[in-house]
């Protein structure tokens, strides 16, 4: 396919833009506490333009150190001296054909209390003492949390009092008429300084339930002067910014506005709350009327997370619609993410007239080569982002204690510039991998590119491991893409892969290898402490999952609300089944991601299922399970015909105890190791791949 239109040029306003591929802003967290760019910052961007993306837009970048720092390790223009470091920047983009676009923003009431006020003083500790921002770094992750958790905070500040955000947390304040005013006047020299940076355009970020949405949206913006209550009055502090911006840099500077169209409170339950699809369609045309050059479609905010940062169960495509009605009634154009995930989709989705631009945002994070890959017909090798949110999670979690996200699919995330320039120092020497799930793969594909001879050994007769268990619940099929995409880049490296073997410590030795891995993954537990665990009535996620056991209208306990209970619970339910799931913890899936449990617990509840916490198993027999509460020790039965045990892993790694002291090297790598999740076997596999073998 020649995707014609995906790498055809146009124009927003006077730039032009050599084809319709951008990277939206992305917040990763490479940045330092006095906003200027890192070198690491500018290499993972730089990579981007390398592999031949045509806007680059970046990460959220504040105007205000204030109260608009949304991370330590942020962007920002809010101050002269962010300039020169900029151009520097943009420079580096624009070495690859590339346009460079900055995102102006403010977090408003989505601000973690912590941060108000915190940037200004890290950063005059920081010019008399040094290491003060690890000193910061050292208490953020304890005592930081436990006062963002209690309320210990700051209040952060918006358009009116109102509830707080969902992830933020803390207080909230109104902004004074006279903090407006400076606000406006922030943003509009943050793009004049954007400007004499060589930026090609700015973006203002009215979406996610940032300020500037904020404003915009009747659920925050309770204001009765000029700045709220009418449609009119509610855009004004954006028209008061976008006016500003064009008389200082010109007609003729390219600027977007990055625009939640639907707050989407109504897929959550709440119809009425905020705005819809309709009013964000008025605010488009509004801010077209105004003189913009771009409307950049987005949707939701922290309230509702999962409709604009979707999780792996969510239709590719599936907010579209959005975008094609903003698109029917502008005449500038229309930038969408839609939640792409392949070349074909995105040809599609412009050849039928949804959008101008396809925004691609955790595939740019997955892959930075997306766009020079398909462009150059090897569409194959592109590693798809699977929405599993490790990006966002650990970015969140990493912000902390100074560190950047993390991705599942690309350990190389932070390291493009060592990536980029890997040595062949493997001379053809034969490493053995046993197991070809994605530790595995991914340890092949690392030292093919290093000239090593990777053998893999996968007793199966298919590439994945684990993951052929973790795809198969309710749309998960998009976790089995990794699978795909690894062994397609493995093999490209030479990897040779032996399906349908199970290697023995005869096998390995014959090989002669100067390095083995063990990659043999786990199997799920299934306690003998437990009285009755191996009955007859009694199952495993893993038989549920492969498929050897299927139940149906059944009664069914499930012990466990991991995330894989949770999904093995969704396949079960599909399947007309009853659940009933027993915890220990005092909450559901104790430490997962919140999204996550967003996405499965509306379904499982809407199933009926029931969940027991602070209860754990005592005993198993033909009719259920015993069960007892940890608290009063109160005993009680669930009846069930079957009993699910989704009790964690074990790791499987007989074969290099056989292995020990009869190679030079020998590594365990992933679940094979320590039971965890796919970004744990992949970065793991990478650092000995990288860094242990030499």
């Amino acid at each position: 396919m020649e995707f014609k239109m995906l790498f055809s040029p146009m124009k927003i306003g006077t730039c032009e833009i050599k084809n319709r591929i951008v990277m939206p802003p992305m917040m990763m967290g490479f940045g330092a506490p006095d906003g200027k760019p890192t070198e690491m910052l500018m290499d993972y961007y730089e990579e981007r333009a390398k592999g031949g993306t045509g806007l680059i837009l970046t990460e959220i970048t504040r105007v205000n150190d204030d109260h608009g720092a949304a991370a330590f390790n942020q962007l920002a223009m809010s101050h002269d001296y962010h300039i020169e470091p900029m151009r520097a920047f943009a420079e580096r983009i624009h070495r690859h054909g590339a346009k460079f676009f900055v995102q102006l923003h403010h977090p408003g009431r989505q601000n973690v209390g912590i941060m108000v006020h915190m940037v200004p003083l890290t950063n005059m500790c920081s010019k008399v003492c040094k290491s003060f921002p690890k000193l910061v770094y050292k208490i953020a992750p304890g005592i930081g949390r436990k006062m963002v958790e209690k309320g210990l905070v700051f209040a952060s500040p918006g358009p009116s009092k109102c509830e707080p955000s969902k992830v933020a947390g803390g207080h909230v304040r109104a902004f004074s008429h006279r903090e407006i005013k400076k606000l406006i006047r922030e943003f509009i020299d943050a793009a004049v300084r954007c400007k004499k940076a060589g930026v090609d355009g700015v973006e203002l970020h009215a979406a996610h339930g940032y300020l500037l949405q904020q404003f915009l949206s009747p659920n925050t913006n309770k204001r009765t002067d000029e700045y709220g209550g009418s449609f009119e009055n509610r855009l004004r502090f954006i028209k008061e910014i976008i006016e500003g911006i064009r008389k200082e840099c010109g007609k003729d500077y390219p600027l977007i506005v990055r625009l939640a169209v639907d707050e989407c409170y109504d897929k959550i339950g709440q119809p009425g709350k905020g705005y819809g699809l309709e009013t964000g369609v008025k605010y488009a045309k509004a801010f077209e009327a105004m003189g913009v050059d771009a409307i950049d479609v987005s949707s939701a905010a922290y309230d509702t997370y999962n409709y604009w940062l979707e999780p792996t169960s969510f239709d590719c495509g599936w907010r579209a619609y959005m975008a094609e009605a903003v698109k029917k009634e502008v005449k500038i154009p229309v930038l969408a993410a839609n939640l792409i995930r392949s070349p074909e989709q995105a040809e599609e989705q412009l050849e039928r007239g949804v959008q101008d631009f396809v925004s691609l945002g955790r595939p740019h994070i997955a892959d930075p080569h997306w766009a020079e890959k398909v462009q150059s017909g090897r569409e194959n090798e592109v590693k798809r982002c699977i929405c599993c949110l490790y990006c966002i999670e650990s970015m969140m979690d990493n912000a902390y204690c100074g560190q950047h996200g993390c991705c599942s699919v690309n350990p190389t995330l932070g390291e493009e510039r060592r990536w980029d320039t890997l040595p062949k120092d493997g001379k053809g020497r034969t490493v053995a991998i046993i197991g070809a799930g994605v530790a595995g793969l991914t340890a092949a594909e690392v030292l093919g590119r290093r000239g090593f001879k990777p053998v893999v050994f996968e007793k199966e007769n298919v590439c994945g491991g684990q993951i052929n268990l973790a795809d198969k619940g309710p749309k998960k099929e998009k976790i089995g893409w990794c699978v795909e995409d690894l062994e397609v880049n493995a093999r490209k490296q030479g990897a040779d892969i032996r399906l349908g073997k199970e290697a023995t410590a005869a096998d390995i030795l014959a090989l002669s290898p100067c390095a083995v891995i063990v990659a043999t993954g786990a199997v799920a537990v299934r306690p003998k402490s437990i009285k009755g665990a191996d009955g007859k009535n009694v199952f495993t996620t893993t038989q549920i999952l492969d498929g050897s056991v299927k139940l149906e209208g059944k009664k069914v306990a499930v012990i466990g609300t991991g995330m894989t209970g949770l999904e093995t619970g969704e396949l079960l339910a599909s399947m007309g089944n009853k659940l009933t799931f027993v915890e220990m913890a005092k909450e559901v899936a104790p430490g997962t991601w919140f999204q996550h449990l967003d996405d499965a617990m509306p379904k499982l509840e809407k199933a009926g299922a029931k969940f027991l916490l602070s209860t754990k198993l005592v005993a198993i027999d033909e009719k259920g399970a015993l069960v007892e509460n940890v608290k009063t020790k109160e005993q009680s039965r669930v009846d069930a015909d079957a009993v699910v045990l989704s009790l964690g892993a074990r790791p499987v790694n007989g074969l290099a105890k056989e292995l020990e002291g009869k190679v030079k090297d020998l590594f365990v790598v992933g679940d094979a190791d320590k039971v965890g999740r796919i970004a744990n076997a992949t970065a793991a596999a990478y650092d000995v791949a990288m860094n242990k073998i030499k």
